[in-house]
């Protein structure tokens, strides 16, 4: 977390503010351009730039000529302060006052340095280039000795940090509700088109730039939020975090292809619905234990609206074909008690995985997940037609190992020092897989485990 100052802490709709680190480093890595403020002979110069963030550092790119790079050679820095905003839609009320946007923004104040060393210059200019597309600076001609002495680059630690976020739909007054005004929330996303080749260009479209959308972005040494880890119950498991490309529809009239639709599953023990804004605050109350988050990234949410913030973070992913994210219902009381998803969907290969899962303390050793995971893995094979369903998780973690491979799935092997773990720390993951041809006994299984398991009861 980022501890709130003066300049950080909100005056009004407090309840839309965020100190997570997580958060902050998902929206900067997310946005391709920001916005740098700063102050030259007593007049306020605000300009857009491009950014990159490598660890808890923001690398700003500019001119060697420009007036914020000029006024930052000395040693004391440049005080500067850098805004990043994604819009992602326009809430029309039935009222022209409660008209809105839903967006995620972050603010860092601080002050920034210029990039002296031709060798950091080099590795920023690098994690610059593969911001726009993983693969590319190897890809590309290295700048040379003029290029570096004609480009300069700003560095700002991340220490004084805030995240404001709007989710959810129309705030109407309740005396407007009535008028007969089409009220709603209009979704907006940054999508890729088609790439254009450049005149005279013989080389092929490169894989990381080809299929519907852009490929997913991963800055080179940054501490990327990983949701990868398990949460305590038995069979959840994250992302393998492959940066694969996403193959989801690219934009309006595209054809959304089954594997991308989070359709409603019911069994005798839990529901799973698609994820929505609205169910922020109740995943908030019922997650609030720090058990829950133990094996995450980023911290437990300490307020609702850092659980918006992750509801937010699994939407914007389903948006961008990344993601399936469904939100967990106990089937008996209809109350809020997880979420969980499907990631890495590659249609092509019929392959998928499950992860992205947490779940309420009460409802650990219960059925719920055994039962999720069972709905989850039918309609991937029997709906999809998948051939393979994977998961992955902590060697840490042996409670989740143990809980996967009582779902029939197979241990495939160890990837060593495979992420980083918060604590700085490298994490090997362990690998399951489950096949099609697995699937009929691993089915008939967990069914019968299930008939002798009455719903809601813990076991």
């Amino acid at each position: 977390m980022y501890a709130p100052t003066a300049r950080t802490t909100a005056n009004r709709s407090r309840d839309r503010m965020s100190y997570d680190r997580a958060t902050a480093h998902a929206v900067l890595d997310e946005a391709y351009h920001c916005v740098l403020g700063f102050v030259v002979d007593g007049e306020p110069r605000l300009l857009p730039t491009l950014h990159v963030r490598v660890g808890d550092t923001l690398y700003l790119h500019g001119s060697t000529g420009s007036r914020p790079l000029l006024a930052a050679r000395g040693d004391a820095g440049l005080p500067v302060c850098v805004t990043v905003t994604l819009l992602d839609g326009l809430v029309f009320g039935r009222s022209q006052f409660h008209h809105s946007a839903n967006y995620r923004s972050v603010v860092a104040h601080g002050t920034a340095h210029l990039v002296t060393g031709d060798d950091d210059k080099r590795t920023v200019l690098t994690a610059l280039v593969e911001k726009a597309a993983a693969g590319r600076a190897a890809d590309s001609r290295p700048p040379s000795r003029r290029e570096l002495a004609e480009t300069a680059v700003l560095a700002l630690p991340l220490r004084e940090v805030s995240v404001r976020t709007r989710t959810g739909g129309v705030r109407d007054e309740p005396a407007d509700l009535d008028l007969p005004y089409w009220a709603g929330v209009v979704p907006l996303r940054q999508v890729a088109g088609p790439p254009e080749p450049d005149t005279g260009v013989t080389a092929p479209l490169p894989a990381y730039l080809s299929g519907t959308g852009a490929p997913v972005r991963e800055p080179v040494a940054a501490a990327r939020p990983d949701p990868a880890h398990v949460t305590g119950p038995p069979g959840t498991a994250g992302p393998a975090g492959s940066g694969a490309q996403a193959t989801g529809p690219s934009g309006p009239g595209s054809a959304v292809s089954p594997w991308y639709e989070p359709v409603p599953l019911r069994g005798a023990h839990v529901l799973l619905e698609p994820l929505t804004p609205a169910h922020a605050d109740d995943l908030f109350t019922v997650t609030a234990e720090p058990e829950v988050w133990a094996h995450l990234s980023h911290p437990t949410p300490t307020d609702p609206a850092a659980m918006r913030a992750v509801v937010g973070t699994a939407l914007d992913a389903r948006r961008r074909g990344e993601r399936v994210p469904w939100v967990q219902r106990c089937a008996r009381t209809g109350a809020v008690i997880g979420s969980t998803s499907y990631y890495d969907l590659d249609p092509a290969r019929r392959c998928v995985a499950i992860g992205y899962t947490w779940l309420g303390r009460p409802w650990w050793g219960s059925a719920v997940n055994t039962e999720a995971k069972l709905l989850l893995l039918g309609r991937a094979f029997d709906e999809l037609g998948a051939v393979r369903v994977v998961w992955q998780t902590d060697i840490r973690n042996t409670r989740s190992q143990a809980a996967i491979a009582r779902l029939g799935a197979t241990r495939e092997g160890v990837l060593r020092m495979h992420r980083q773990r918060p604590d700085g720390s490298w994490r090997d993951t362990v690998q399951y897989a489950m096949t099609v041809d697995e699937w009929p006994n691993a089915q008939a299984r967990l069914r019968e485990w299930l008939r002798r398991t009455a719903p809601a009861e813990r076991g």
